[in-house]
């Protein structure tokens, strides 16, 4: 199963390193002997339902053929394409047209690709977005239609809009809906013959006055201020069911550019502003209107990242980290390594300006990218994928010591198909199985480590990327699928280990979640930070000098305050990468974006809007490592805040840590 060597920490380094870089020249020299990779069939044409298994054949450069292992994926059927990783087999559930790629395992990453097409099936039912009711002759208001169909898949199909009565009301081709007159009108919209209706009763417009107030009258740029409208009637009372419109004047304090607007305010009067200035709000309905007006200051919340001190890891590519106070008080960090040789290393970081490797771990596996530490600080788990044995699943070590680090045990049952992520929380390692459910294996004896539970969705080509646990409630990342919360224990649906009970869901992102993170922010309100990751690792195919691909993806956040309602309220998206793992503490965002670098982002108070633009943003940091394994090629992996200290680990030259400083103002 392993390759253990315990060595002292004079001879660690070089020792560990050279019997990585000996196997690194092994799997270098296959990847080098392919050319290229055939992918066959070249095309499969199928049903929702339908299966099918495609094969790859490696070739060197003279077409000969290559005896090496593959892994098969989807970039764009996430949740529409079930690929078996190992396999090669493919199930259809959404219609559409994919691309599967057959990648040879190795650094360079050779891969050869084949379509898959989907054919659509019949529209099954069309949802507009408001629920009918009262209406009043004069208000205009816009609805929207979600097309489904029988794959439960939201489709892309034109939409005929019509009204029962003109002389009531009217709608026009982007379902804009005007009331003229009183009396019933129904609403329709037709998608390929599937109707979906709701009605309406128009009465003559009530409202008399309005007014309007707003929650403060000064703020910063990326405040949340709530406009409350008063309309009423002539007798002075309240018409809350008419709908009113938000609208902005800007006076800010630059001239705005094209790309973003100065601020925006919603249906619900909840506004923000990008850029300093003075803002008046309308609130309008026919016939009245009433205006608020505030002044937003800029943010000024910008730091200095101050370089601590850097871990090098220079042979092979970095994958996740974990940083803990042991059992003897000092501090401690384990990193793990992807698409390499199954090594993890073990660093003293009780200061963290000189990092000291205390040990290292060789297990059977290519990758062992996620690592985690009990609470008390004396077990940690490690994941394991593509081991030569097939056998996978997870490393359970004794680290009261790491500085001698010891295997107790390994559990496999049912894992063999790869565990990328895991958590631990209360004597229990929760382990992401072959990218579909997660197990949860019982470890209070972690010499006997058993499964007691299990979690699996019922979606159509469901996948799931990573969990996080606080409080006994589980927040798992299923690509497609989005985010789901789980009472596994600390809930109020019963839930357990041995008995997982869905809380909810909230999969509406028009993305792909890769890792979430909750927040309790203390404004009272609950937050998800949901993020996408588009894309995947590739390279040039050079040997030397290779740059890493362009990832795309954001981090959607969505307030959970009220879990049957959630709604997507803010992003943070940067121009130049897509983001990958995050870690929050104390209104900061810690975020890490590939080869857009480290983040640092005040989240303080009530979140709305494009948070990239509102002078949010507190630290960018970008590590360049002329000799790593990429030289200069920042690609940060994870990030975890540990007393004070910011570390973080980069793909291509290890862990580092930085501290952020308040910025120095220079006062003439």
């Amino acid at each position: 199963m392993k390759t253990r060597r315990t060595l002292r920490p004079a001879t660690l380094i070089a020792g560990t390193m050279a019997l990585l870089a000996t196997a690194g020249a092994r799997t270098q020299l296959t990847a080098q002997e392919v050319a290229r990779v055939v992918v066959s069939p070249a095309t499969i044409t199928l049903e929702v339902g339908g299966k099918a298994t495609i094969s790859a054949t490696a070739y060197d450069a003279d077409g000969n053929v290559v005896e090496v292992p593959f892994m098969y994926f989807s970039r764009d059927g996430r949740g529409k394409l079930a690929v078996d990783r190992t396999t090669g087999e493919i199930e259809a559930f959404k219609g559409g047209r994919f691309q599967v790629m057959a990648r040879v395992l190795g650094p360079n990453r050779v891969s050869g690709t084949m379509d898959v097409e989907v054919a659509f099936p019949p529209i099954d039912r069309v949802e507009i977005s408001e629920a009918g009711g009262r209406y009043y002759t004069g208000v205009t208001m816009r609805h929207k239609v979600t097309v489904f169909d029988q794959a439960d898949d939201v489709r892309d199909v034109p939409v005929v809009w019509s009204t029962s009565d003109e002389s009531v009301a009217t709608v026009d081709r982007f379902g804009i809906f005007t009331a003229h007159g009183p009396g019933e009108v129904m609403l329709e919209a037709v998608a390929d013959g599937v109707v979906g209706r709701i009605s309406y009763q128009v009465a003559d417009n009530p409202v008399a006055a309005m007014a309007v107030e707003a929650s403060q009258t000064r703020g910063r740029t990326g405040d949340v201020i709530h406009f409350t409208a008063m309309p009423s009637d002539a007798g002075g009372a309240e018409v809350g069911d008419i709908p009113v419109i938000f609208s902005l004047i800007a006076d800010p304090d630059e001239i705005a550019t094209a790309d973003i607007p100065p601020a925006e305010v919603d249906r619900m009067g909840r506004f923000v502003a990008y850029k300093p200035g003075v803002y008046t709000v309308m609130a309008s309905v026919p016939g009245r209107a009433a205006h608020a007006t505030v002044e937003i200051l800029p943010r000024h919340v910008a730091e200095e990242v101050q370089l601590v001190g850097h871990a090098p890891v220079r042979n092979v590519s970095t994958s996740d980290l974990w940083v803990w106070e042991g059992s003897d008080g000092r501090d401690y960090a384990i990193t793990g390594t992807h698409s390499g040789h199954g090594s993890t290393y073990w660093w003293d970081v009780t200061d963290p300006a000189n990092p000291v490797l205390t040990d290292s771990l060789i297990v059977d596996a290519r990758t062992t990218n996620d690592v985690k530490v009990s609470e008390d600080g004396t077990i940690c788990v490690i994941s394991r994928e593509g081991a030569s044995s097939r056998r996978n699943g997870i490393v359970i070590v004794d680290c009261r010591d790491p500085r001698n680090i010891e295997i107790i045990s390994t559990y496999d049952d049912e894992l063999t198909g790869g565990v990328h992520n895991l958590f631990i929380h209360d004597g229990h390692v929760y382990a992401v199985n072959n990218g579909i459910r997660f197990d949860v294996i019982n470890i209070e004896d972690p010499a006997n480590p058993h499964r007691v539970g299990r979690f699996e969705l019922d979606t159509p080509g469901h996948a799931i990327h990573d969990i996080w646990i606080v409080d006994g409630i589980a927040y798992t990342s299923n690509w497609g699928d989005g985010v789901a919360i789980i009472d596994v224990g600390g809930g109020d649906r019963g839930g357990s280990p041995e008995n997982p009970v869905l809380i909810s869901r909230f999969r509406d992102i028009g993305g792909a979640t890769h890792a979430a993170f909750p927040y309790r922010s203390p404004t009272g309100r609950f937050y998800i930070f949901m993020g996408d990751e588009i894309g995947a690792p590739a390279f040039d195919g050079q040997e030397d000098g290779r740059t890493p691909e362009f990832m795309d993806g954001y981090i959607h956040v969505v307030d959970f305050t009220d879990p049957e309602n959630p709604e997507e309220v803010a992003r943070y998206e940067i121009p130049e990468a897509g983001s990958h793992n995050m870690w929050i503490e104390d209104d900061r965002l810690y975020a890490a974006f590939y080869q857009g670098g480290l983040r640092v982002l005040d989240i303080s108070g009530e979140l709305k809007g494009n948070l990239y633009h509102q002078g949010r943003e507190i630290a960018v940091y970008k590590a360049y490592d002329p000799d790593g394994v990429v030289a200069n090629a920042p690609f940060t992996w994870g990030p975890q805040m540990h007393k004070g200290n910011l570390f973080f680990a980069e793909y291509f030259s290890g862990m580092w840590a930085v501290r952020l400083l308040p910025r120095r103002v220079l006062i003439p």
